[in-house]
């Protein structure tokens, strides 16, 4: 059998992206559990965070299955190395993406000028960059207040001069697993070369030397890419299937 060879950049983008999600998860009153080839968690997780995050590539189903909770919608499954099968569990393919890699050394981009990008600091401008990010879609609760005190978790939040109290853009970066992951990046005008240009350029300067992680799919991934990210491997997320929870 001939074993797929598996760049080390996608174990360190799988890691830091499970250390997100259990940070998200602790937040929330949630924690997971790490072993040697999956994070997982027993409760249902926030809304789209998954119940798992395989860390190696031969993590199996037994490896996941125990442990979580698949009764009723809403349970995932991370497979970031696309090389799980559990429809025969009752899962369905939710999307794929690709992890995403920029080196520390690379030179940081060029940000367009008139938007200034700064740490949120206090729970009400936290609650701001939530609004701003969620768009009216009903899941702005999901980042509470206690994420502020987590150490390896920063939110960045662009305005639009100095002075300027409404927040243009946004993301999440998770330090973990030796690199700086982003996460929930936007862009209220949608300039998402912009907002990526922003946010590395502010992960440059608050972590130098430090490589970028994270995943993204369609627009988000053209304009990582466009930035200087490199996907590095395709990972798949599960979900089970309306069909299976109907019938628990």
């Amino acid at each position: 059998m001939i074993t797929a060879v598996i760049d080390d950049k996608v174990y360190m983008a799988a890691r830091n992206n499970a250390q997100w999600c259990d940070a998200m998860c602790r937040a929330h009153g949630l924690p997971g559990s790490f072993g040697a080839r999956v994070w997982t968690n027993g409760r249902r997780t926030p809304p789209l965070y998954p119940d798992a995050v395989t860390l190696t590539g031969d993590a199996t189903a037994d490896d996941i299955l125990g442990t979580v909770d698949t009764a009723g919608p809403g349970c995932s499954v991370k497979d970031s190395f696309v090389s799980l099968d559990l429809a025969a569990a009752g899962f369905e393919v939710l999307f794929e993406a690709q992890w995403l890699h920029r080196p520390g050394d690379l030179p940081a981009p060029v940000p367009p000028p008139g938007r200034e990008w700064e740490r949120v600091r206090s729970p009400a401008e936290l609650a701001a960059w939530a609004a701003a990010w969620d768009g009216d879609e009903g899941l702005a609760g999901l980042f509470r207040p206690e994420l502020l005190t987590d150490p390896a978790t920063t939110f960045l939040a662009a305005r639009e001069a100095p002075g300027k109290d409404r927040i243009v853009a946004g993301a999440v970066v998770s330090l973990g697993a030796g690199a700086a992951g982003i996460s929930n990046l936007f862009a209220v005008d949608d300039d998402l070369d912009a907002a990526w240009a922003g946010a590395l350029a502010a992960v440059a300067r608050r972590w130098p030397g430090t490589p970028v992680v994270g995943y993204e799919q369609g627009d988000d991934l053209t304009a990582a890419v466009g930035q200087g990210c490199a996907p590095v491997g395709p990972l798949r997320v599960w979900l089970v299937s309306a069909q299976a929870a109907d019938e628990e």
